[in-house]
């Protein structure tokens, strides 16, 4: 049954390829609003934009511990701060005529954003967020997956980190349907079954992990994508999900014209891959 889910899956995607690239979109909405601190609403300057957004939280406020407190919160134990640098004027002391002379010298703090405190409230941002409602089937296989990766929410863009060993996810909220959000946190969790306490995928697993753009990172992607349709197929949602998976799928393959295979290699790990989540790996080697 489930070999026959996971054809059916594939023979979708091949169609959907022989008729053109569709146009895929980021499933999900993302804030537009520059970092800021929420106590004094400035917004951060120069580098420290970059250094904020690096955090990949959806919301665009900051605080300080202090602030947080301030506002009668706190921030949660385990959470890293990011720091913040600023320019200090101090007066330095040139002679009795000149006086003193200002020199720059540069300072930082460290603020948190309000994804990681408790009982700090933000103000909304961009637009109106989707009511998120739970597919049971998928939150299942999500659930029952063996060895799963810490999976983070509210952050303001979807992937998996090897070495962290977690899932960074925006909130269920800011996906436009429940199956998009399902579709992308299963893509994540294919790719987190190439970690080496999993099976080991080369271009996911230590010292093999690919870079950007490469062939064994592009390659990955077409696993992780067939591997998200297969469990989409599993939980029942694959008719909703099918035509972005095709679309993402294809914009990989374009990378990689040169080898004729490659399709079939990435299907076959997407499968083993899905199997591993679905935890058929380990109840065949508990029959053996």
């Amino acid at each position: 049954m489930k070999d026959a889910v996971y054809q059916v899956i594939t023979d979708r995607v091949m169609a959907l390829l022989q008729q053109g690239t569709i146009p895929w979109h980021k499933p999900w909405r993302g804030g537009d609003m520059l970092p800021q601190n929420l106590v004094s609403r400035k917004p951060y300057r120069g580098v420290n934009v970059f250094m904020l957004h690096a955090m990949a939280y959806e919301s665009p406020f900051w605080l300080t511990f202090k602030q947080a407190k301030e506002m009668g919160g706190n921030v949660r134990k385990g959470e890293h701060a990011c720091p913040v640098v600023f320019w200090k004027w101090l007066g330095v002391d040139e002679s009795e005529a000149a006086g003193k002379r200002p020199v720059p010298m540069l300072r930082y703090y460290s603020v948190f954003n309000v994804a990681q405190c408790d009982g700090v409230t933000a103000p909304a941002t961009e637009g109106t967020d989707h009511e998120h409602s739970p597919i049971e089937t998928a939150e299942q296989i999500v659930a029952a997956m063996p060895k799963r990766p810490e999976i983070r929410h509210g952050l303001d863009r979807a992937f998996y980190s090897p070495a962290a060993d977690s899932v960074g996810m925006p909130s269920p909220e800011r996906f436009e349907t429940p199956e998009n959000y399902y579709s992308v946190l299963f893509h994540e969790l294919t790719h987190s079954t190439g970690h080496e306490s999993r099976l080991n995928r080369k271009g996911v697993s230590g010292s093999e992990s690919a870079g950007f753009g490469s062939q064994s990172y592009s390659k990955e992607e077409l696993v992780a994508e067939m591997g998200a349709a297969f469990l989409c197929g599993r939980a029942g949602i694959v008719e909703r999900t099918i035509d972005n998976s095709a679309a993402y799928v294809a914009s990989w393959l374009e990378r990689l014209k040169d080898d004729a295979r490659l399709i079939v290699l990435a299907a076959a790990q997407a499968q083993k891959a899905a199997d591993f989540i679905l935890g058929a790996s380990e109840r065949e080697e508990a029959a053996q």
